[in-house]
């Protein structure tokens, strides 16, 4: 039922707006949003600018002002071409805007050499506004404070973008595409309340799914602070990637916007990691611009506002965009905020006024057929059909902007050979400056914590205290970094570039201290739900790991010897004599043993007795139930240890399927007390995570053990699970329903897979996800170890 969603205070009701949320997205607990009592103080201060000499001032303001407006010529001279002439012509070069394009890029040019760390250290200093953020953070109370929270502020305070009838109807419904972590929803939401702007807000976000295993982390903003505790108002589309560039992704958010009345306001702040081809940020984000622009088109209502992010303007497809907004809308503007670091390319086109869905209509079905990543091989329109006044205004504005860029590296660059005191004195007034300036402008106001979208600090769950600093960055500069993804796989094994992961692989029985204890629970899977999606090609990310780690094994497990090798024979190799790389059979009923707290010479009346421990994939470890107490029993079940090490890890749907039929088949044997074991390949995925989950809800303690094997790609983990309680019988019916619907998926040969049927909130939480956090990272190192040890023997 819609009704069962709940409602963020403050905040429009969305029930009758976002019809297929409960059963095709996500569902949020109430309690995650409750108010949180215990508000966090802040500092309210006022601007004082007289304290700053006039040429401060000046020279501050001028940080506030780079702004430029398309001046559209009285006699509707930029009318957008016939339809049928979209698409026709390949791209053209405008040789006015490549000058620019390499003027720029030879500056640019000259930081190459720079090493990255102390480069941005340097330019964080020389940044004027760089006290911005933190001063706001600490003195208004702002939820989610980041840069993007700060630029979308200017933005908000710069221009109408609130259409004027849609405060006066009391109703305001805003999109947020490719919003993660969600800055802009939140400094919209500071706005309205702390302005006390009587409305409705009601809003719906989309971004790349950071759930999603098979994204790659270097298009994703990881952090899910919002998105975690709001995920009922993000849309991730049929296939729950969240790509924003497919056309089912743009029809189905259609639809789950179709009972907004309108849409007042879409922003569309994306980007993605152009670090390995600065030079060409434009034509490699073009695309995505291109879908971002024709869903706002396509979504937005009558009179609304369009908010864009874009970097350069000097492609042809920036030509063709900028013309298409300025046909589409009464006014448009380029800006470049304060706050958007001075020495980057990036600005925001904002668009007032759309003239309406009809007033393009046919030109939008021509765009709609030529939609996603595809598009940048023909070019919007012919180049001789832009008019010349046009292109003439987008030179101006595209000069603007160059002519600021320059100055502002060329300072940079002279100030990072040679900075004196006066200088060091200068900045530090101009950043103090920029505080008082900006205060002044925008009237920031105070908004207390129970205003806040998401009111309890850290509510409810998020990956993002694991991934925050988790990141390992390579400290060099461009140039050695385009040197080291030069290199071949051969070489960085030659050179030891991976071995700080693969030695870390020696801590015998990582798992040891690491023990995830049970704990009674409600499991109320009556408000669950079974997520299919885009069957995975790959896990490239998890919120259960080390997301470097990870792209570490990915890359061993491409590019390497196992990876090209016959398998059979790899499967066969004998590693090196290593004193970590295999644990004894003993030592894991050893292990089971003090985990299920009767590991004693002598046993006290405490002692577990003659418990069952059902072993699943380890026929010898039934040898050995003499020496720990144990009742060890094979189970007759799908033998999980014949699954090796992929790509997919543990993403194999047939793997996901074997594992689920095993633990339907145990559960019965269990009694209260009993044991479990199973050999895992990994718990990168969320079913996978989920599966854990229920074994944590019915178990006292869960353990793992590693290594179990020697051979690289082979099953090298166990689960231990001490101390069965008891599994609802809800709970069992539900996972034979997801089994039923799993085996109907693989013998259809779909191109879906179910992908999670624990909510996401759950599986984020504290202990679960440093258990899961912990024992993937010690299994991808593992394989990482065998991987490299069997190429150098091989190169040898």
């Amino acid at each position: 039922m819609l009704d069962s969603i709940p409602m963020v205070d403050g905040i429009g009701p969305i029930s009758s707006m976002c019809k297929s949320v409960a059963d095709r997205n996500h569902w949020m607990p109430s309690d995650s949003l409750r108010m949180n009592k215990q508000k966090k103080p802040y500092v309210e201060q006022t601007a004082n600018l007289d304290q700053f000499s006039p040429d401060i001032v000046a020279e501050t303001s001028k940080l506030f002002e780079k702004k430029f407006l398309y001046s559209k010529p009285p006699n509707n001279e930029w009318q957008l071409p016939d339809p049928s002439q979209a698409f026709t012509c390949d791209h053209k070069e405008f040789s006015s805007l490549a000058a620019l394009k390499n003027s720029l890029n030879e500056v640019k040019n000259l930081l190459s050499d720079k090493k990255l760390d102390q480069w941005h250290q340097h330019t964080s200093f020389t940044n004027k506004a760089g006290k911005i953020i933190a001063h706001i953070k600490k003195s208004v109370n702002a939820e989610l404070c980041t840069q993007a929270w700060c630029k979308f502020h200017e933005i908000l305070c710069s221009f109408p973008l609130l259409p004027s009838d849609a405060l006066q109807n009391g109703e305001l419904n805003s999109l947020h595409l490719c919003e993660a972590p969600g800055a802009f929803i939140a400094s919209l939401n500071h706005y309205l309340k702390s302005h006390r702007i009587p409305c409705d807000w009601n809003w719906v976000a989309n971004t790349l799914n950071p759930y999603y295993e098979a994204n790659d982390t270097l298009m994703m903003i990881m952090d899910d602070r919002l998105i975690a505790n709001t995920l009922p108002w993000w849309y991730f589309g049929p296939e729950d990637t969240g790509d924003v560039m497919t056309l089912r992704h743009l029809t189905g958010l259609q639809h789950f916007i179709s009972n907004m009345a309108t849409v007042h306001l879409v922003t569309a702040d994306g980007s993605f990691d152009c670090q390995g081809n600065p030079g060409e940020q434009e034509a490699l984000v073009s695309s995505l611009h291109y879908c971002e622009a024709v869903t706002a088109l396509m979504t937005l209502g009558l009179g609304g506002s369009f908010v864009l992010k874009m970097f350069t303007l000097f492609e042809h497809g920036s030509v063709n965009l900028l013309f298409l907004l300025n046909g589409s809308f009464e006014e448009v503007h380029v800006f470049k905020p304060a706050t958007s670091k001075a020495g980057n390319s990036e600005v925001y086109v904002v668009c007032l006024r759309y003239l309406g869905r009809e007033a393009i209509h046919s030109l939008l079905s021509k765009m709609m057929q030529n939609f996603g990543t595809e598009m940048v091989k023909k070019a919007l329109f012919p180049h001789h059909l832009i008019p010349e006044s046009f292109l003439k205004e987008h030179e101006e504005c595209c000069s603007f902007f160059h002519r600021h860029q320059i100055e502002t590296i060329s300072e940079n660059l002279r100030l990072f050979e040679n900075m004196g005191e006066v200088e060091q004195l200068r900045l530090n007034l101009l950043r103090d400056c920029a505080v008082d300036f900006f205060l002044k402008r925008f009237q920031i106001k105070p908004l207390a914590r129970n205003n806040w979208i998401v009111k309890r600090p850290h509510a409810g769950c998020s990956m993002n205290a694991k991934w925050c600093g988790q990141r390992t960055k390579y400290f060099c500069t461009y140039n050695e970094r385009k040197w080291l993804e030069s290199l071949s796989w051969e070489d960085k094994v030659a050179k030891g570039c991976l071995n700080k992961w693969a030695e870390e692989h020696s801590f015998t029985n990582v798992g040891g201290n690491c023990v995830l204890e049970g704990a009674p629970c409600n499991l109320e899977c009556h408000l669950w739900y079974i997520l299919e999606g885009r069957r995975l090609p790959g896990v490239k990310c998890s919120p259960f790991c080390d997301g470097e780690v990870l792209k570490s094994l990915n890359e061993a497990l491409e590019k390497s010897l196992v990876g090209k090798a016959n398998l059979d024979s790899l499967l066969r190799w004998t590693p090196q004599e290593c004193h970590s790389c295999v644990l004894a059979e003993s030592s894991v009923l050893s292990e089971l043993s003090q985990l299920m707290g009767c590991y004693e010479e002598v046993p006290s009346e405490n002692c577990i007795g003659r418990k069952k421990c059902l072993v699943a994939g380890f026929p010898l470890l039934c040898d050995g139930d003499s020496q720990c107490g144990l009742e060890v029993t094979l189970l007759e079940s799908p033998c999980l240890s014949t699954f090796s090490c992929s790509l997919l890890h543990d993403g194999e749907p047939k793997y996901q399927q074997q594992f689920l039929e095993c633990l339907l088949c145990s559960f019965p044997q269990l009694q209260k007390g009993d044991a479990l074991v199973l050999p895992v390949l990994s718990c990168f995925t969320r079913f996978m995570a989920g599966l854990v989950f229920i074994l944590h809800s019915c178990f006292q303690r869960i353990s793992f053990v590693c290594p179990t094997s020697s051979q690289p790609l082979r099953t090298s983990t166990i689960l231990l699970c001490a101390g069965y309680q008891d599994l609802p019988d809800p709970v069992f019916q539900y996972l034979q329903q997801m089994n039923n619907l799993m085996n109907s998926l693989l013998d259809a040969g779909s191109p879906q897979q179910v992908l999670q049927f624990v909510p996401m909130d759950i599986l984020l939480k504290g202990s679960l996800l440093e258990f899961l956090w912990d024992l993937n990272t010690a299994i991808a190192k593992r394989q990482l170890h065998l991987i490299i040890q069997a190429e150098q023997q091989q190169m040898m």
